[in-house]
C-alpha cells in the first residue's frame, strides 16, 4: 500500500480532550507519525485532504449480533425473555445467504456510522457450523471492517433454563418448545473446536471467540468446555450476565449465588472474559470482575430498550473493570450506531442520582467506546487510538456539519451532539471505506434488492413460528415478569416498580 498523508485535519485526543492541528502519515495499515501541519511525507506518499475534518479512532462496537439486522423493528415492548421467546420467528430459517447477508448489512451500517471494528456474537440453530462462521467473517472482510465473531452457543434451551417455566406452559406448548431443544453438549463443543482449528482469516481483521450465551442456559460442563476451547485456542470469551432481574433472579435461584460467583467459582474470569450488559451486577460482582481483570460491554440503548435496567458504570469503573460500549443487536435495539450508543451511556449515568460527580464524564464515554472495547475484543494495543504504531482506522468528520457548528470542545460533541451523518470518510487499516460519504466496498442498490427478498421470503418461512410466539407471548410475558418482581439486593430499574 505504501505511504498515505492525511494532511489538514484536527486530530482528536479523547483522554486529553483536545483536537489540534495535524497531519497523519501512514504507512501501509500504520500510524508512522502525527506531526505538525506540513510536516514532510516520503516521495511518491498519496496525499489525501483532510481540511476542515475532525479525524478521530474509530468507534469500537463491544458487543452485537450479526444474525440480527435481518430482524430489526420487528418488535415493540419486548422484555429480554419476551425477545428470547421470538427468536425463532424473527431469526428462524436462515440460508448461508442469509447468514452472510445479515452479517454484511450490519457491517455496512457500522461503518457508514464511524464503527470500525465489532464484538459479534453470532448464533445458528441448532448449533455452529464452519460455513456460517466463515460466512460471517467473510462479510466483515468483505466491507472491510474489522471483528471477532464468537458463537453464541448453549445446550439448555430458554424454557429449560428458567425454573418453573416449562411447567407453566400448557401442554400443547410444552410439546412445540421441547423441539427446540439444543444438542448435546459435545456435539457444539466439538463444532465450534471445528471451526476454531479451520480459521483461515487474517488475524488482523476477523478473529474467532466464543461466546456460552447466558451461564444459566448452559451446565457447568458446558461453560468449562468453552473455557477449556478458549484457553486451547487463544481466543476470548464472552457472555450475557446479568442482563435482566430475571437473570439475577435465576442465578441466584439455581446456583444459590449470582451469577458471577458461580463464574467465578468455576474458574472462568480473567482478562479475556467479557461480560455483555451486568445491569444487575451487584459491588462484590463488580469487584471479582476488577480483579481478574475482565470487561463489561455496556448497551445502555439495548438496555433500556428491552427494559432491563440501567447499569452503574460508576461502580464499574472504581473497580477497575475495563468498560466498553455496544450497540447490541438490531434485533433488540433496533440500530448499529456508536454515536448513539456513547451518548447514552453518558445520560444513562446522570439519571442514576443527584450527585453530578458521579456521572460519567464524555471523556469516559468516548474512552469506552474506542480504547476500552478495542481491549475488550483483543485488540486492544493496535486499535482504539490514533498514535503511531497503532493501525490507520480513522474516522473524519465534518466539522462545516450542523453537529459541530460551533465548534466548541471536541469530546462533549462528539458524544453528546454527533450522530453519525457529520461522518464523511472512514479509514480501515489505512484503506478508505467510506470516500465523501460514499461506500467503497458494496453495491448499496444491490444490497437493498438482496435484503428485501429475503425479508419477504423469510416472512413465510416463519409464519408458523411467529404463530407459535403469539401463543408463548402471554404465559412467557406473564411469568418472567412475576419472578422480577421478586425481591432482589440491588436495584437497576428507572422507576419503583419490580423492586
Amino acid at each position: 500500500m505504501g505511504h498515505t498523508i492525511l494532511r489538514g485535519g484536527r486530530v482528536l485526543d479523547i483522554a486529553a480532550g483536545t483536537a489540534e492541528p495535524a497531519d497523519i502519515l501512514i504507512e501501509d495499515d500504520t500510524i508512522r507519525e502525527i506531526g505538525p501541519p506540513g510536516c514532510p511525507a516520503p516521495a511518491g506518499a498519496v496525499e489525501i485532504s483532510a481540511a476542515r475534518r475532525l479525524l478521530h479512532p474509530g468507534l469500537v462496537n463491544a458487543h452485537t449480533h450479526g444474525h440480527g439486522n435481518l430482524a430489526k423493528g420487528m418488535g415493540d415492548r419486548w422484555p429480554l425473555e419476551l425477545l428470547l421467546s421470538a427468536a425463532p420467528w424473527i431469526t428462524g430459517n436462515r440460508t448461508a445467504e442469509d447468514k452472510y447477508l445479515s452479517t454484511q448489512l450490519g457491517a455496512v451500517e457500522m461503518v457508514m456510522k464511524g464503527c470500525t471494528a465489532c464484538y459479534d456474537l453470532s448464533f445458528e440453530w441448532p448449533l455452529p457450523t464452519t460455513e456460517g462462521l466463515s460466512l460471517a467473517g467473510k462479510a466483515y472482510a468483505d466491507v472491510g471492517m474489522r471483528a471477532v465473531i464468537a458463537p453464541m452457543v448453549a445446550d439448555r434451551s430458554f424454557y429449560e433454563a428458567i425454573p418453573g417455566l416449562m411447567d407453566a406452559l400448557p401442554r400443547p406448548l410444552q410439546g412445540r418448545v421441547a423441539e427446540l431443544r439444543l444438542p448435546p453438549a459435545e456435539a457444539t463443543i466439538a463444532a465450534i473446536r471445528e471451526a476454531l482449528r479451520s480459521w483461515s482469516f487474517d488475524g488482523d481483521q476477523v478473529r474467532p471467540a466464543v461466546a456460552p450465551t447466558i451461564p444459566h442456559h448452559c451446565s457447568d460442563a458446558f461453560i468449562l468446555g468453552c473455557a477449556n476451547l478458549a484457553r486451547e485456542f487463544d481466543v476470548p470469551l464472552h457472555s450475557h450476565v446479568a442482563e435482566s432481574k430475571v437473570q439475577a433472579i435465576t442465578g441466584v435461584r439455581v446456583y444459590g449465588r449470582t451469577q458471577t460467583a458461580h463464574l467465578d467459582r468455576l474458574g472462568v474470569l480473567g482478562p479475556h472474559f467479557t461480560v455483555a450488559h451486568g445491569v444487575w451486577l451487584d459491588e462484590d460482582d463488580m469487584t471479582r470482575l476488577g480483579d481478574h481483570g475482565a470487561s463489561v460491554a455496556h448497551n445502555p440503548g439495548s438496555n433500556m430498550r428491552l427494559g432491563s435496567g440501567l447499569a452503574d458504570t460508576r461502580a464499574m469503573l472504581e473497580r477497575r473493570i475495563n468498560l466498553g460500549i455496544g450497540t447490541d443487536g438490531a434485533n433488540c435495539a433496533d440500530n448499529q450506531n456508536m454515536y448513539e450508543a456513547m451518548r447514552l451511556a453518558s445520560f444513562v449515568s446522570k439519571v442514576q442520582g443527584p450527585d453530578w460527580r458521579r456521572w460519567m464524564t464524555t471523556r469516559e464515554a468516548g474512552l469506552a467506546a474506542t480504547e476500552g472495547s478495542a481491549r475488550a475484543l483483543g485488540f486492544g494495543d493496535r486499535i482504539g487510538r490514533l498514535a503511531p504504531g497503532d493501525k490507520a482506522d480513522i474516522v473524519m468528520l465534518d466539522l462545516d456539519h450542523p453537529n459541530w457548528l460551533p465548534f466548541n470542545d471536541p469530546v462533549n460533541q462528539l458524544v453528546h451532539t454527533e450522530d453519525g451523518t457529520a461522518v464523511a470518510s472512514v479509514m480501515i487499516g489505512g484503506r478508505l471505506v467510506v470516500d465523501n460519504r460514499r461506500l467503497l466496498t458494496v453495491d448499496l442498490y444491490r444490497l437493498r434488492d438482496r435484503v428485501a427478498a429475503a425479508r419477504e421470503r423469510l416472512a413465510a418461512a416463519n409464519a408458523d413460528n411467529r404463530r407459535l410466539y403469539e401463543a408463548l407471548e402471554p404465559v412467557v410475558g406473564s411469568y418472567c415478569p412475576g419472578l422480577a418482581y421478586s425481591p432482589y439486593h440491588v436495584h437497576r430499574y428507572g422507576g419503583r416498580a419490580g423492586n
